[in-house]
Parts: structure tokens; C-alpha cells; sequence
């Protein structure tokens, strides 16, 4: 199989991989598109690979285009599992959508910017004042219910297959459970319903490559969002190695 990355650091573990810069994509054209699959494309690379010269791409179009921004995700798990999604409202930031949400929600509630990762982009809201503050910086309100809850769980899935999972537990008196914001990790007493739960909504979605967020409460689980670029701190350090599980992907 003829592999092409884009995103050398990812891609290390996997033998026989050719790197190519990505701004370096049109000059290296007959490469690309004589490769089996292109690996880890930026997002502005993937319409143009897929699209115009119909090259398949890991992770998928689908795990690129749902997991580009959260109200894409959020609308398509809303979809699949409403069950599953804490009440959220996502509306364009005016004087009557920020009404609405005074009505609707309670404090503290969590906004959330639409494009972040590692937990900057989520913001716990315990005032009108605040809410307003953060009404007037965002084109787009996308407000969320706060469940109670101190941890989180991190699912990772290659190939629509849970490979492993683990609780990210805030530190005391922190908002974030992320890895990256200080949050402690375990492995310990994972729940195989959150586990079911992920594998059937990426299987249904086509997601094949991303680190889930989801959380427990009284035994419901819940769907935050997903990462497709995930950290991999915690599971380099449980000797977890995600290359041999891609390559095994793509050769079946």
C-alpha cells in the first residue's frame, strides 16, 4: 500500500510512509495521485484531494467536515442520539437570541466557541454579565447545559472501533477536565455503555479517526464533541501506539 502523509509527526510508527509538505501538494501532484491513501491532509487540502481528484484520505470527509467545527458535530449527534446531547441551543448572536437564552438556561451554564480545541473554547458562564460579555465577542451563541459532573471520559476510535478509553478527572476547583488544562487521567472503571454508545454514533456518522468527549450522569451518558486531531499524551504513556492501529485499518 502506498501511503502519503501530510503530518509527519503523526505518522512516525507507520513503515513506508512518503512525507510531503503539505504546501508542497500541487508540485508533488503525480505522487498524490498515484498514493492508496493521503494521511492527515489539512482541512483546507481535504475538498480539493477529495473532490477534484478523488483521492481517499485519512482520517475521512466525514470526520473532517462533522469534527471542522462544534455546531456541525453537535447538529449531527442531535441527529443520531438526541438522547444523548445535553440541552443546547445554538443561535446567531442578537438582542433576541441572547433573550432567549436568559429565559432558557440557568446558571452557571458553559458557552462554547465554536472552533477550539484542548478546552480553551469552553467557557463556564455564571452571570448575566457574563453571558452578555460573551454574546458581544461571538458571531454565533451556542449555549450549553452544565451537568454535574468532574470528569469526563476521552474515547479514541480508528476505523469506526473503540481502541481505547480513559476518565479525564479535573483537578479541585477546576472547570476543564482536559488533559492539557491539568486534568488527571485513569483507566480505570470505564463503562462499556459509553463505549457502545461512541462506536455506533462514529459507524453511523463515518468517523474513523477522533477522540470522543462524553460524560456519565446517573448513568446516561452524554456526547460533548470530538477531536480529530486528539492529543496522545496520556496513551504514549500507557504504551498505546495509534500507528499500527491505523495501518492495520487501511490495509482491511
Amino acid at each position: 500500500m502506498r501511503l502519503i502523509s501530510f503530518d509527519a509527526l503523526r505518522t512516525l510508527e507507520m513503515p513506508g510512509v512518503i512525507n510531503v509538505k503539505p504546501e508542497d501538494w500541487l508540485r508533488r501532484k503525480d505522487e498524490i495521485l498515484s498514493a492508496d491513501v493521503l494521511l492527515f491532509p489539512g482541512y483546507w487540502q481535504v475538498n480539493a484531494l477529495v473532490y477534484a481528484w478523488r483521492r481517499r484520505i485519512f482520517p475521512s470527509i466525514n470526520t473532517y467536515h462533522l469534527g471542522h467545527d462544534k455546531i456541525e458535530m453537535t447538529r449531527a449527534f442531535e441527529a443520531v442520539c438526541p438522547a444523548h446531547v445535553p440541552f443546547t441551543r445554538i443561535l446567531p448572536s442578537t438582542p433576541a437570541a441572547l433573550e432567549q437564552m436568559l429565559d432558557e438556561f440557568s446558571f452557571p451554564c458553559v458557552a462554547k466557541v465554536v472552533r477550539s480545541s484542548m478546552g480553551q473554547g469552553v467557557i463556564l458562564i455564571e452571570s448575566q454579565a457574563q453571558l452578555r460579555e460573551y454574546a458581544h465577542a461571538n458571531e454565533i451563541l451556542y449555549i450549553q447545559e452544565r451537568l454535574p459532573i468532574h470528569r469526563d471520559l476521552r474515547v479514541v476510535v480508528i476505523g469506526g472501533q473503540v481502541v481505547t478509553a480513559y476518565w479525564r478527572v479535573a483537578q479541585d476547583g477546576r472547570f476543564h477536565n482536559n488533559v492539557a488544562q491539568g486534568g488527571a487521567v485513569s483507566f480505570e472503571d470505564v463503562p462499556d455503555g459509553a463505549l457502545r454508545l461512541v462506536e455506533r454514533v462514529a459507524k453511523e456518522l463515518g468517523v474513523d479517526h477522533a477522540g470522543f468527549d462524553i460524560a456519565e450522569v446517573d448513568g446516561h451518558f452524554y456526547l460533548f464533541e470530538f477531536n480529530v486531531r486528539f492529543g496522545t499524551e496520556a496513551l504514549n504513556k500507557r504504551g498505546i501506539r495509534l500507528g499500527a492501529l491505523i495501518l492495520d485499518y487501511l490495509q482491511h
